[in-house]
Protein backbone atom coordinates (compact mmCIF):
# COMPACT_ATOMS: atom_id res chain seq x y z
CA UNK A 1 0.00 0.00 0.00
CA UNK A 2 1.38 3.56 -0.85
CA UNK A 3 1.20 6.45 1.32
CA UNK A 4 -1.48 8.78 1.15
CA UNK A 5 -1.09 11.35 -1.49
CA UNK A 6 -1.56 14.80 0.45
CA UNK A 7 1.08 17.46 1.00
CA UNK A 8 2.78 17.69 4.50
CA UNK A 9 1.48 20.63 5.97
CA UNK A 10 -2.17 18.74 5.80
CA UNK A 11 -0.42 15.63 6.93
CA UNK A 12 0.26 17.23 9.91
CA UNK A 13 -3.23 18.85 10.68
CA UNK A 14 -4.95 15.95 10.02
CA UNK A 15 -2.47 13.81 12.74
CA UNK A 16 -2.69 16.64 14.83
CA UNK A 17 -6.84 16.66 14.83
CA UNK A 18 -7.19 13.02 14.53
CA UNK A 19 -4.51 12.47 17.68
CA UNK A 20 -2.76 10.11 15.74
CA UNK A 21 0.89 9.56 14.80
CA UNK A 22 1.76 11.17 11.44
CA UNK A 23 3.42 7.69 10.40
CA UNK A 24 0.20 6.46 11.27
CA UNK A 25 -1.78 8.73 9.54
CA UNK A 26 0.39 8.29 5.78
CA UNK A 27 -0.26 4.28 5.91
CA UNK A 28 -3.82 4.41 7.14
CA UNK A 29 -6.03 2.96 4.50
CA UNK A 30 -7.97 5.59 2.45
CA UNK A 31 -11.39 4.45 3.57
CA UNK A 32 -10.25 4.61 7.30
CA UNK A 33 -9.12 8.22 6.87
CA UNK A 34 -12.41 9.19 5.51
CA UNK A 35 -14.63 7.10 8.14
CA UNK A 36 -12.63 9.19 10.45
CA UNK A 37 -12.58 12.31 8.51
CA UNK A 38 -16.63 12.21 8.46
CA UNK A 39 -16.65 11.35 12.37
CA UNK A 40 -14.79 15.10 12.97
CA UNK A 41 -17.09 16.68 10.32
CA UNK A 42 -20.43 15.09 12.20
CA UNK A 43 -18.99 15.74 15.87
CA UNK A 44 -18.07 19.45 14.52
CA UNK A 45 -20.91 20.01 12.79
CA UNK A 46 -23.10 18.71 16.16
CA UNK A 47 -20.92 21.46 18.69
CA UNK A 48 -21.48 24.23 15.92
CA UNK A 49 -25.14 23.25 16.27
CA UNK A 50 -24.61 24.01 20.12
CA UNK A 51 -23.42 26.69 19.94
CA UNK A 52 -25.83 28.31 17.80
CA UNK A 53 -28.49 27.34 19.78
CA UNK A 54 -27.21 28.42 23.05
CA UNK A 55 -26.59 31.83 21.60
CA UNK A 56 -30.25 32.12 20.63
CA UNK A 57 -30.69 31.50 24.07
CA UNK A 58 -28.74 34.23 25.19
CA UNK A 59 -30.27 36.97 22.65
Amino acid sequence: MKPLQISPETAQKLAKQLNVPLEHLMHMPQHILLQKLAELAKIASTSDKTDDDSSKQES
